[in-house]
């Protein structure tokens, strides 16, 4: 049997992880497949680090990822180096070049998943990125094939571990964000930088992947709306109990129907939801996602969504894919993009706010408040008020509206002198009470 050649880019903890299930799984690969898997080649940035006992023969690592890309006696190449350059001109050369490409850099796919697309189709090669979102849970296959045949219309997920696990604990505990943070970076949740996470970059960039997947057209990174969660405090935590709900990091891509016909909107932003639905229970540093589909209704996929045995997980089921298709002599459907749906403004989308004003305890507030609802067209659901004198606070949480128009409400609110601060404005998704 002629030996599937595979060049690997990127042998920190996911490529490590991949070239230890390789070996340990040589066997049951080979015959899933239909014949060996080799390495032909791991390009790395640095030879002299220390891998510890790789079960791999040391001279095949190199620092030419791009000459590794080229060579003629490679069939897949595999990256999980992550970034937008040089991973794109690596991918490009390897797809143009009819060479099956596994990915899990969800940044590049964000950015610019159509290049690569349209590199897979000239070369007439396979385009696999499972490990790109939710590590090694089966999500990216089943909206890619499994439904293919249903209309979806909406994907709701926790796609970000280490928000997940802050929010958690902070649930959990009644901790501060900054105490959470502390936490989740000691315990190896959080990079030393965890900007990409808490500001919402990453769970955004998985966001514009799942949106294109799910509703047929390109979405980018530049299309979804962001926000983190640095401004979730204890006090959101506890008043989001106080209604029955807790508080998640969410993505949220929708098929939105309108006079002019469907458009989508991608947001992430983190949200109040009621303890009653599927995601309010998803803790730690897991990953789930809820799929809304018309003729499959409702479906939800759960697991660890990231780390490096879960991703390499997800790696190699694409690399057994890939692999299964060369011998066969074939190649995946190609993207799907014939919907070509535009991404609907952030402003047009209906949401729902949580509102908390620390007030003036005095007669005519109330109304004061409300009237700034009405002229904006936002209709109040609930109000209530905690203390009184200099403590009171009243908290308002609105029905439906655009977001514009609860945007502009927020910030009449802010003007009036009745008004000494707004503590904290959340979204609401699902029903309260």
């Amino acid at each position: 049997m002629k030996p599937v050649r595979l060049a690997l880019l990127g042998c920190g903890t996911v490529g490590a992880e991949v070239v230890r299930l390789l070996h340990e799984q040589a066997d049951d690969l080979t015959a899933r497949i239909g014949a060996p898997i080799e390495i032909a080649g791991i390009a790395v940035r640095r030879l002299a680090r220390d891998r510890g006992q790789l079960p791999v023969d040391p001279a095949l690592f190199t620092t030419d990822a791009l000459g590794l890309v080229k060579r003629d006696d490679v069939d897949v190449v595999v990256e999980v180096v992550g970034g937008i350059e040089p991973a794109r001109t690596w991918l490009v050369e390897a797809l143009r070049a009819g060479k099956s490409v596994v990915t899990a850099n969800k940044a590049l796919l964000a950015e610019d998943g159509g290049t690569l697309h349209d590199a897979a189709t000239e070369g007439g090669a396979d385009l696999y990125y499972e490990a790109a979102v939710a590590g090694a849970i089966p999500l990216l296959r089943p909206l890619r094939e499994s439904l293919h045949g249903d209309k979806i219309t909406r994907v709701t997920g926790i796609v970000n571990g280490t928000t997940n696990y802050i929010l958690s604990s902070m649930d959990a505990s009644g901790a501060s964000f900054t105490e959470a943070l502390e936490e989740a970076t000691a315990l190896g949740y959080a990079e030393a930088d965890p900007t990409a996470d808490i500001d919402g970059f990453d769970a955004a960039a998985k966001a514009a992947i799942l949106a294109s997947l799910a509703f047929h057209s390109r979405v980018g990174a530049a299309d979804v709306h962001r926000e983190g969660i640095t401004e979730v405090s204890a006090a959101d935590v506890a008043s989001a109990k106080a209604m029955g709900c807790t508080i998640k990091l969410l993505c949220i891509a929708s098929r939105v129907s309108g006079l002019s016909g469907d458009s989508v909107s991608v947001r992430v932003h983190p949200a109040m939801i009621p303890r009653t639905h599927p995601l309010a229970s998803v803790g730690d540093a897991f990953n789930a996602v809820f799929v809304e589909a018309e003729a499959a209704g409702q479906l939800m996929f759960y697991g660890r969504g990231a780390g490096g045995a879960p991703t390499a997980s997800a790696v190699l089921g694409d690399i057994v894919a890939v692999g299964r298709n060369r011998l066969a002599g074939v190649r995946s459907a190609s993207e799907s993009s014939y919907a070509d749906l535009p991404v609907r403004p952030m402003g047009e989308v209906v949401t729902r706010y949580h509102i908390s004003l620390d007030v003036a305890d005095r007669a005519g507030v109330l109304a004061a408040v409300a009237g700034v609802f009405a002229k904006h067209d936002v209709s109040i659901a609930t109000v209530r008020q905690s203390g009184r004198g200099d403590d009171a606070i009243l908290v308002i949480v609105t029905h439906g509206a655009p977001d514009a128009a609860l945007a502009a409400t927020v910030r009449e609110l802010q003007a009036l002198d009745i008004v000494r601060s707004i503590a904290s404005v959340l979204r609401v998704e699902g029903a309260t009470t």
